[in-house]
């Protein structure tokens, strides 16, 4: 098991070392390789930091718990993404263009051109935070999955994850991360299938699959017994809550910027073929292994639902295939956590500094020291990692998707009005999750909203100031 797991790890390694050759010196090379990544390569890095250690540990263990109702997780997240995307992911990139500037909040603050003092690096700050949560849960779960399969103490496997995802960010910024999500990205898809037809063949196919999962009571339910409101209406709700979910994608700098990596604005439809085709395959898969885990694991009470994937890879495969599939998981933590990363120091050099940083030793020292912020957090941390996941990824949507919506559609709201929309959305989503409603709706869904009609109020408020940049 351990051969083929550090062999895996070995070759990611090298593929990220390995991209150092292409690199230059340069924020702009460390931050979007120079926009210069072909669409493919996009689409694989964008897939793989979406596909976090949450499908693996997080997907899984609440599938496990739900049963079929989980499908309505899967269907509403992939619209909501695809529903987004369409609208914003080609104007994203040609705002890119347009501008010197090499962040998500950089792009977002001069998006009709001129500065503004306050947005930029309040975007930067609120990104820092949430980010860094995001990438701590990441390291907990590469560190939960080796703690199951090789009895690793839960730090090692922090320290482990924290240590690869320095070397070969150190060594090649974005383009190594990119580089490293595709082949993790392949990793993944192969790991998680494998999973699939073992787990289907041991239980007798289609059929013997269902007459087990028929015996839980209410698993193949198709809504949750505790919705928020009674019948059709509250499984619509359910449903275009976690839509709202999958719109969110919008609002994550890690991955909206891979998207601003692209070498030309005209691949973009290129770029979400990969992106889609990966995901809806990745995401139906972990689905159906988290329903078939519940039949093969009968004990619910008895474990964390989290280590499902794990638990069962161990009593389906030899320990070689039990090392692959180890590997599957690390890949998906360190695929992401790379990006989240990046897009800390980014936040630090670019966002929240007086003065842009240009030196690369710097920013890569900067990377160093979030990285070790973030293996802290993953040491101290107590929460479930699909809890602080989905934390992390409503407060950034809640915060950042209602501006970005609004400049795609030229609303030209002034940096105060675009201020008091963030933290509106920021302070809705945190609110409503404090009362314990997100439970019943994704928080994200008022967040989203509330921020929207605030800059729907005062979507002409910066107009004049707009208009003399331009």
């Amino acid at each position: 098991m351990i051969i083929s797991f550090i062999l895996f790890l070995a070759v990611f390694t090298a593929i990220g070392l390995f991209s150092a050759k292409k690199s230059v010196a340069s924020r702009h090379d460390y931050y979007l390789a120079s926009s210069s990544i072909r669409p493919w390569l996009v689409g694989l890095s964008a897939v793989a930091t979406n596909n976090s250690g949450y499908m693996f540990i997080g997907v899984i263990g609440y599938t496990y718990v739900t049963g079929l109702a989980s499908i309505w997780l899967m269907v509403g997240w992939i619209l909501g993404d695809y529903l987004a995307s369409t609208f914003v992911h080609s104007r994203l990139r040609r705002a890119t263009e347009k501008c010197d500037e090499v962040s998500y909040a950089g792009v977002l603050s001069h998006w009709y051109g001129g500065k503004s003092k306050a947005l930029q690096p309040i975007i930067g700050l609120v990104s820092l935070i949430f980010l860094l949560a995001y990438a701590s849960a990441q390291l907990v779960a590469g560190s939960k999955a080796l703690h199951v399969l090789l009895e690793w103490p839960l730090w090692a496997g922090a320290v482990l994850g924290a240590v690869l995802v320095t070397a070969y960010c150190f060594a090649g910024g974005i383009r190594a991360s990119i580089w490293t999500d595709a082949a993790q990205s392949s990793v993944m898809i192969f790991a998680m299938g494998i999973l699939l037809v073992f787990a289907l063949i041991g239980l007798g196919g289609f059929g013997g699959a269902i007459e087990k999962m028929s015996a839980v009571d209410g698993f193949l339910d198709l809504f949750p017994k505790d919705l928020a409101l009674p019948g059709l209406a509250g499984g619509a709700l359910f449903a275009v809550a976690w839509m709202f979910a999958g719109f969110s994608v919008i609002g994550q700098p890690h991955i909206m910027v891979r998207f601003m990596t692209l070498d030309d604005s005209d691949n973009i439809r290129i770029a979400r073929m990969w992106y889609y085709s990966w995901f809806t395959i990745f995401y139906a898969m972990a689905t159906a292994v988290g329903m078939l885990a519940r039949v093969y694991l009968t004990d619910a009470a008895s474990f964390d639902a989290e280590l499902a994937l794990p638990t069962m890879a161990q009593e389906l495969f030899s320990p070689f295939f039990v090392g692959v599939v180890l590997a599957g998981i690390f890949a998906a933590t360190m695929s992401t956590a790379d990006s989240l990363i990046l897009s800390c120091s980014a936040a630090i050099t670019h966002d929240l500094m007086p003065r842009n940083v240009e030196k690369t030793l710097l920013i890569k020292l900067v990377t160093l020291f979030v990285t070790l912020m973030a293996l802290l957090w993953a040491l101290l941390n107590k929460e479930s990692v699909f809890s602080l996941v989905i934390l992390a990824w409503s407060g950034l949507a809640s915060a950042f998707s209602p501006l970005l919506i609004g400049l795609c559609l030229k609303w030209q709201p002034s940096s105060k009005v675009s201020i008091f929309a963030i933290f509106l959305g920021l302070s809705v989503a945190l609110f409503w999750r404090l009362m314990g409603w997100h439970s019943a709706v994704y928080e994200g869904l008022p967040g989203i909203l509330s921020g929207l009609l605030l800059l729907y109020l005062g979507r002409y408020s910066g107009k004049v100031e707009a208009v003399k940049y331009e």
